[in-house]
């Protein structure tokens, strides 16, 4: 019995089931970076493969790094609270005194850990959605406001896809693998040109360049504030949604 006192050789011994947590992982997060108009705080995703086998040996290192990035930069992590890739990012965030949000497929914990086996470490606010793995993906990108790619697999691209046709901020971490090269030719053969992409192999040159672009994005067409999709009940071409 974990909780309770257990009989060895002899002798009895209390069992402990706490964990040695980082400091850093459960403190108060240092900074925040708050959107134009105090509108909010940055949420940065971070997008990648939860079975990392063809990632390469520097991956890990890579996600930690890009999770410390976003934390320093007072940006919220947002990950779809799931294993390999996003996972280690969310342990950098964590270990900068991030905010850390997962959304996860699942519609409840028990669900979460049971039927999808997806971890609950390093997130500060599991979302559970309930949506199964796509539906869960739509929901990640659009509370986001930029999304960083790492090395992935079909559910990475599809998190791309989306982030595509919303216009966010999409930065493309380049590394040992194909993941990078596949979204080019993707772009290119779209013929769809979208300048809100970028692409670097440095994790803190990326975040920094999808932090200026987010900001500057949300200062130039605030989703709830200033629309295309504009709405004026007295018919005279309000400037905002009221």
């Amino acid at each position: 019995m974990i909780n309770g006192i257990v009989t060895l050789l002899g002798y009895n011994l209390t069992m402990s089931s706490k964990r040695i947590i980082h400091p850093n992982h459960v403190a108060v997060p240092r900074n925040f970076c708050r959107l134009p108009g105090s509108y909010g705080v940055l949420k940065i995703c971070v997008s990648g493969a939860a079975e990392t086998g063809h990632c390469g040996l520097d991956a890990f290192e890579k996600a930690k790094e890009l999770g410390r990035e976003i934390a320093k930069q007072g940006a919220i992590i947002t990950t779809g609270a799931t294993t390999g890739f996003p996972l280690y990012s969310t342990m950098g965030a964590k270990d900068e005194c991030g905010f850390s949000i997962g959304f996860s497929p699942a519609a409840t914990e028990r669900e979460h850990i049971e039927t999808y086996k997806l971890p609950i470490d390093y997130m500060d606010v599991i979302v559970y959605t309930g949506f199964g793995y796509s539906g869960r993906d739509l929901l990640l990108v659009r509370s986001s406001d930029a999304v960083v790619i790492g090395c992935g697999r079909i559910g990475t691209l599809n998190e791309f896809s989306v982030a595509f046709e919303d216009h966010r901020p999409i930065g493309i971490l380049e590394g040992s693998w194909e993941t990078d090269e596949i979204i080019r030719r993707v772009v290119e053969a779209a013929h769809r040109p979208n300048n809100h992409i970028v692409y670097d192999s440095d994790p803190k040159a990326l975040v920094e360049r999808l932090v200026e672009m987010a900001t500057k994005n949300k200062e130039q067409t605030n989703l709830v504030f200033n629309t295309p999709d504009k709405w004026d009940p007295t018919g005279k071409n309000a400037e905002y949604i009221l």
